[in-house]
């Protein structure tokens, strides 16, 4: 298979990070897709400066408001999508968008531990419940059997520190609502791949690597791996996947990532 063909896309957390760079990517493509939407929560703000400029050299980007962890902004992005694809569903979901906190075993706090869950683990399951009709038409509107990225797919960005086997850097930071949230949104996508199968709805998650993103390069230390090389790798990697892998827990290279 070559590179990923899909009709419409839409990214959580687009305006910075490795979400832009999945709307870069995208739009990049030899055949990008009719309708890339990029979520943030101020489309017009000072932090969608990037987003905005991409915009206004590409039709086929739509910037959509979206505070991941407010159903009503959930609904009324939704809505917004389903006007704009006329009918004709939505083939990949991404939900990207994440916070992370520092907090050791010994000072995390419920405020923390709350906030941090809510954006990682419950907004990926309530963005994909509002979004869940129009990938449905997107299986149903597709041709050919199987499941696959380019007909119908919801991919979680998580990452290796919730792994539960690898406890990935632990010694060097515990992060440890990130870690568990990250561990709960694994849990989601095999539920997601499980529930959503006879829907024929694609569910993966992916580790991005440790990216050179504000977040990676916290506390001090350079990320080894450049938002480019993680997103096209993860992009690769979409193109390849075929129903069996369904459910699966892989990295931005393809490699699968113990639980």
């Amino acid at each position: 298979m070559g590179e990923l063909r899909v009709r419409s896309a839409l990214v959580t957390g687009a305006n910075r990070g490795i979400g832009l760079g999945f709307v870069q990517h995208l739009l990049a493509l030899p055949n990008p897709p009719e309708w890339v939407f990029a979520t943030c929560r101020d489309p017009k703000g000072q932090r969608a400066q990037e987003l905005q400029k991409l915009a206004s050299k590409h039709p086929n980007l739509v910037i959509v408001p979206l505070e991941v962890t407010d159903p009503a902004s959930i609904k009324a992005a939704a809505a917004s999508v389903g006007e704009r694809l006329k009918g004709s569903g939505l083939n990949l979901l991404i939900n990207n968008a994440g916070i992370a906190r520092t907090n050791t075993l010994d000072n995390e706090t419920l405020k923390d531990m709350a906030e941090v869950y809510t954006t990682n683990t419950i907004a990926p399951l309530l963005v994909s419940q509002a979004f869940l009709p129009l990938l449905k038409k997107a299986a149903q509107g597709s041709t050919g059997s199987g499941m696959s990225c380019s007909k119908a797919a919801i991919v979680n960005i998580t990452s290796i520190v919730g792994s539960i086997k690898e406890m990935y850097l632990w010694d060097m930071a515990h992060c440890l609502s990130y870690r568990c949230s990250k561990a709960a949104l694994n849990m989601l996508t095999r539920c997601q791949s499980m529930g959503y199968r006879e829907h024929g709805i694609f569910t993966v998650a992916f580790h991005p690597g440790w990216v050179q993103t504000d977040m990676g390069n916290a506390g001090g230390h350079t990320a080894p791996v450049t938002v480019d090389a993680s997103v096209g790798g993860m992009l690769k990697v979409l193109s390849k996947l075929s129903e069996k892998d369904s459910g699966s827990y892989l990295d931005w290279e393809g490699n699968v990532v113990p639980w």
